[in-house]
């Protein structure tokens, strides 16, 4: 029997890691931009082309590389970062795998220009689908540039299921700010199909955050500062009252190096406990500095798992931390000592006998006197009771019982129906209706989202969608990565009753908004909106308008704790019947639930 075991070719292998590597445009921005950082870089650019499919270039100022070290880095587990296994427990640099360049190469065509600190002549270098084309010396400035074109060229199966250039343009500027958020003292610049989207300078830690995110968010920002021995903890937290169901910023750094951590963000959670609404969250933005042989960065290539020697202990600090930072914000009330038109109370002296209060008034006043001088004395004086008054008032004991037996019967009627309605509300959140079969539980806000969902996208599609003017201008500021999805979402919006002028800079002016949601907070309720088509990834007409029309619905919903009478409730079940769906919400929550009779009967048995 002939062998079946061989081994595969780099270029196969290093397709093969290429796939855990790199899986979209953003990861080859991660991927450069980090080796950027590790060779000490102090100004980085990007430039992309069609969200990377086209063409990625990073440009950097670092350290740069030798021929030999050019032509070395492009094959598998080359690094500069390690020397010996042990190293992976006292890392300093983002990365340390040997897989990023080697992984490009195989999915993509790379150019490389780059010049060592004090040489004089750099060297060009080409590779495309893991094979070297051609190297060469040349002139470039110090440092290294990238230049990635066609990626995923030559895996069409890859390039097949990329996602649309404003979703890609998304996750590759999400990549890219989860790097400038750490490190403030590198400058950066972002530009999208030439367009320039991002320019930062070296600046402060909160300085950076506003720069990414808008001056707005300053304001919102509760600092955290903690030092112990296990760890050291620092950042910036968002006051309660900016607590949002969706599109908060949430970022973990241990190291310079950001992070998934549910165990830590539950931490937070818990430190906002019963000071925000039941399934809201904060923003944060939470530094840790941890020694490297505490914790392991190598679990995932992606390097955004990282397992914590002390993870219980660290617990107990962020949490301890981010309460403190929210007992100084309100802990101390404010003291008002403007006493400008108050009252002049005099102070108490007790050698100073208080007088009675005196009352002047006239002794020899009388008003009948003045009414017997009024009256002529030409008219003559009629008695005010008239004689047989006696008559004026036959059978008016009869009338009066009469009604008095109609209003008890009305009455009684009234209390009747008072005492039967046709639906109850449980908590001010259920509404319970007797049916056929047993007992139905509605649940109000989300019958509610289910009617206004399916009237808001009917009335979009109907062109029936009334504006209202609104008397003052609101202005809202969004993020870059925010602009990019609002760019995309603004035609449909304006279909939806929105007038939203642009403004520059993320900035828009909301002129109007739909007459269907008076009183909404329209920030809240934008955010809301991209954020739900960030999660979705929405690209066609269509998904825009469900998704504009579901945040509209579950703003402008009942919410819950609101007290209903019986018409209205009687309205809403009404409402909900008519729907297309009446057992589930647009987004798949159930909305009712049946208790059977024979349920019933047997828990009462």
């Amino acid at each position: 029997m002939s062998d079946i075991i061989q081994l595969l070719p780099d270029s196969v292998a290093n397709q093969i890691a290429a796939g855990e590597v790199i899986q979209r445009p953003a990861s080859v921005i991660k991927e450069l931009v980090e080796n950027a950082v590790d060779a000490d870089a102090h100004r980085i650019d990007v430039l992309v082309v069609d969200a990377g499919r086209t063409s990625i270039q990073v440009i950097d100022d670092g350290k740069g590389m030798s021929e030999t070290d050019a032509r070395l880095s492009f094959e598998r587990h080359a690094t500069s970062k390690i020397r010996h296994a042990d190293d992976l427990f006292a890392l300093h640099t983002m990365g340390f795998r040997g897989e990023a360049l080697a992984s490009i190469a195989a999915v993509a065509q790379v150019e490389l220009k780059t010049r060592l600190r004090g040489a004089d002549v750099g060297t060009h270098l080409s590779v495309a689908g893991s094979r070297f084309v051609g190297q060469e010396p040349c002139s470039c400035p110090e440092g290294s540039n990238f230049i990635i074109e066609n990626l995923f060229y030559n895996v069409p199966a890859r390039r097949k299921f990329l996602k649309s250039n404003t979703t890609e343009l998304n996750n590759i500027m999400t990549a890219f700010e989860r790097i400038v958020l750490v490190y403030p003292d590198i400058a950066f610049t972002f530009h999208s199909n030439g367009v320039e989207l991002y320019n930062l300078k070296a600046a402060s830690m909160r300085q950076r955050i506003l720069d990414v995110f808008g001056k707005k968010i300053n304001q919102d920002l509760l600092g955290v500062d903690v030092e112990t021995t296990i760890c050291t903890i620092h950042g910036f937290v968002g006051k309660p009252e900016t607590a949002r169901k969706k599109g908060m910023k949430q970022y973990f750094f241990v190291n310079g190096r950001y992070m998934r951590h549910p165990y830590f963000h539950k931490a937070v959670v818990n430190a906002f406990e019963r000071l925000v609404p039941v399934g809201e969250q904060v923003s944060y933005f939470l530094y840790f500095d941890v020694p490297s042989a505490d914790i392991d960065v190598n679990i995932h290539p992606t390097k955004t798992e990282i397992k914590f020697e002390n993870e219980q202990a660290v617990w107990q600090i962020l949490s301890a931390a981010v309460k403190d930072a929210v007992g100084k914000f309100s802990g101390i009330p404010s003291i008002d000592f403007d006493v400008q038109g108050s009252p002049d109370i005099p102070v108490f002296d007790p050698t100073r006998q208080a007088q009675a209060p005196h009352v002047n008034y006239n002794p020899s006043y009388n008003p009948f006197k003045e009414t017997a001088a009024i009256r002529q004395p030409s008219q003559p004086s009629q008695p005010s009771v008239p004689k047989n008054w006696e008559e004026l008032y036959e059978g008016a004991a009869s009338i009066q019982q009469d009604l008095f037996d109609a209003d008890m019967e009305k009455s009684e009627e009234s209390i009747i129906a008072d005492k039967s309605p046709v639906h109850y509300q449980y908590k001010g959140q259920y509404i319970m209706t007797a049916v056929k079969s047993g007992l139905m539980v509605i649940d109000q806000h989300r019958a509610h989202v289910r009617i206004l969902y399916e009237q808001y996208l009917n009335r979009s599609r109907d062109r029936k969608m009334e504006a209202q003017k609104v008397l003052f201008p609101e202005a809202i500021q969004l993020s870059q990565s925010d602009d990019v999805l609002m760019e995309m979402m603004v035609e449909e919006m304006q279909e939806m009753g929105f007038e939203l002028t642009p403004l520059g800079g993320g900035s828009y002016a909301v002129n109007a908004v739909p007459a269907a949601l008076e009183g909404v907070k329209v920030s809240s309720l934008l955010t809301d909106m991209i954020a739900d088509a960030r999660e979705k990834g929405v690209k066609l007409k269509d998904e825009i308008c469900q998704s504009l029309a579901l945040s509209m619905a579950r703003c402008a919903a009942v919410p819950y704790g609101q007290v209903l009478n019986n018409d209205e409730m009687e309205n809403l079940v009404n409402a909900l019947f008519v729907c297309s769906n009446v057992n589930y919400t647009p987004d798949g929550k159930l909305i009712l639930g049946i208790l059977p009779q024979h349920d019933i009967e047997e828990l009462l048995h």
